[in-house]
C-alpha cells in the first residue's frame, strides 16, 4: 500500500481509484422541500429482493458514480444484509417501474445512515430526487433517532453535494477512499463513469 502524503500527491496502483468523501449529518428533520409532482412515485418497502433484480437497479442508479460495494457481495451475503430488520430498502415506483433506490441503515442507533440514495437517469432533474429525499428524512427521524448521516464523494454526480447541503445536511468530516477499479475487475462495464479515467 502506498504511503499517504498529506501535503502533495500519493501514488496509487494503476488498477485502483481514489476519491475524497465528504461526510454530512442532520440532527433534526429538515422541512420538506419537494414541489408537488404531477406524477409522484409510489414508495414501496422491499424486504427480500431477488439479488439479481436488486443488482440491476443498483447498477442503473449507481454505475456512472462507480457504486460497486453491493455488486461485490455474493447472493447469500447480499440477502443477509438486505434481510436485516435494521436495514430498510425502499423503491420509488412510477408506472410500475422502479425509478430509484433508498436504503436506510438503523444498525447503529441513535444514528441512521442514508446508505444508498439515487434515481435512474431517466428521471433525473424532474423532482423525483427531491421528493425521495423528503421521504428519506421522514422515514429516518423516528423515536430514538438523534442523527441522520451520509457520505458522498468526488466520483458522485456534481450536483450531489449541493443537493445534500440544500436538503439540510451539514458536512463534518472528509476521508480519502481507495479501492480496486470495479471496471477492471469486471464488476462494472469498462465504459461507465467516463469522468473517472480507466488506467490499466
Amino acid at each position: 500500500m502506498p504511503e499517504l502524503v498529506l501535503d502533495g500527491y500519493t501514488d496509487l496502483p494503476g488498477d485502483h481509484v481514489a476519491a475524497v468523501a465528504t461526510f454530512l449529518e442532520m440532527r433534526e428533520p429538515a422541512a420538506p422541500r419537494a414541489p408537488t409532482l404531477a406524477d409522484p412515485p409510489v414508495l414501496r418497502r422491499v424486504t427480500a429482493p431477488d439479488p439479481d433484480v436488486y443488482r440491476n437497479l443498483f447498477r442503473r442508479v449507481g454505475a456512472d458514480w462507480l457504486w460497486n460495494s453491493r455488486l461485490r457481495l455474493d447472493d447469500d451475503r447480499l440477502r443477509a444484509t438486505l434481510a436485516d430488520p435494521a436495514v430498510e430498502l425502499y423503491i420509488p415506483m412510477r408506472g410500475g417501474e422502479p425509478v430509484g433506490i433508498l436504503e436506510l441503515d438503523f444498525r447503529d442507533l441513535p444514528s441512521v445512515e442514508l446508505a444508498f440514495f439515487g434515481v435512474v437517469p431517466e428521471v433525473m432533474g424532474g423532482g423525483v430526487g427531491r421528493w425521495l429525499m423528503d421521504r428519506a428524512i421522514e422515514l429516518a427521524f423516528r423515536p430514538g433517532v438523534a442523527r441522520f448521516w451520509l457520505h458522498t464523494c468526488t466520483f458522485d454526480h456534481p450536483a450531489a453535494l449541493p443537493f445534500y447541503l440544500r436538503s439540510g445536511f451539514v458536512p463534518y468530516a472528509r476521508k480519502i477512499e481507495m479501492f480496486p477499479d470495479p471496471r477492471l475487475t469486471g464488476v462494472l462495464p469498462r465504459e461507465v463513469a467516463p469522468h473517472v479515467p480507466v488506467i490499466g
